[in-house]
């Protein structure tokens, strides 16, 4: 069964992801923004809602580049998360140079240990991908990567996608602006793990997007009705 985890940011979220069939949720701050790290109260507050694996954004800004006074906030906020019932985690950085900030992202990798975690899309705006790529896909406790195949989302990191499932189809956590349409391609090319936002949120009464738990069990019937090779 292939795996379909959601972007959630509040208790409401997590509450109508677990209801849709979701197999995990990733939670996040300002989605806008790409995902940043979450406060611990809402961590704690996710946690009491969902009995779903939970893994959360580790990242203190929008970009992909960090500092060392960040990289320590971030691992105290590890810390924080786990105690919170984090059971994993998400994150990676990029050098000034576009390349993959080894060292940063290992720091990180030590601390959440022996947590597993995801590396995320720092990986689609490197300067090389397949450099990129060979650099992160040992590291220790990484379980998947997630990727678009572009900076600019699935539909145009298409074949960029495709031809990386060839040698990395079991890390390959497919998501950014992932349509419906797109989904049996990538499985049949080998790839059973997906990634949604704004493809399972709603406007609410109060104009803010939420999860809906409709539009999840849409997808969690998709993904499950998709050919697998």
């Amino acid at each position: 069964m292939s795996l379909l985890e959601v972007i959630t940011q509040t208790e409401a979220d997590a509450e109508a992801a677990e209801a849709g069939g979701a197999d995990r949720i990733e939670v996040v701050a300002d989605v806008r923004a790409g995902g940043l790290s979450p406060d611990p109260c809402t961590v704690a507050v996710v946690r009491r809602a969902t009995s779903l694996p939970m893994r959360v954004m580790l990242r203190a800004k929008t970009g992909f580049r960090t500092t060392g006074p960040e990289l320590d906030r971030l691992r105290r906020a590890a810390g924080e998360h786990a105690e919170c019932g984090a059971d994993g985690f998400v994150f990676g950085f990029l050098s000034a140079t576009g390349t993959v900030d080894v060292a940063a992202t290992m720091k990180l990798a030590d601390a959440v240990a022996p947590l597993p975690w995801t590396f995320h899309r720092a990986v689609d705006n490197a300067a090389c991908l397949d450099s990129a790529w060979a650099a992160i896909a040992d590291l220790p406790g990484l379980d998947a990567v997630l990727s678009a195949g572009s900076p600019r989302g699935v539909e145009a990191g298409m074949a960029v996608l495709l031809r990386r499932t060839a040698s990395h189809a079991s890390l390959v956590l497919a998501g950014g602006g992932l349509r419906r349409k797109h989904v049996a391609v990538l499985v049949a090319a080998g790839v059973d793990a997906f990634h949604v936002g704004a493809a399972v949120r709603r406007a609410g009464v109060s104009g803010v997007n939420t999860v809906d738990a409709a539009l999840v069990r849409d997808w969690r019937t998709l993904v499950d009705a998709s050919p697998c090779v």
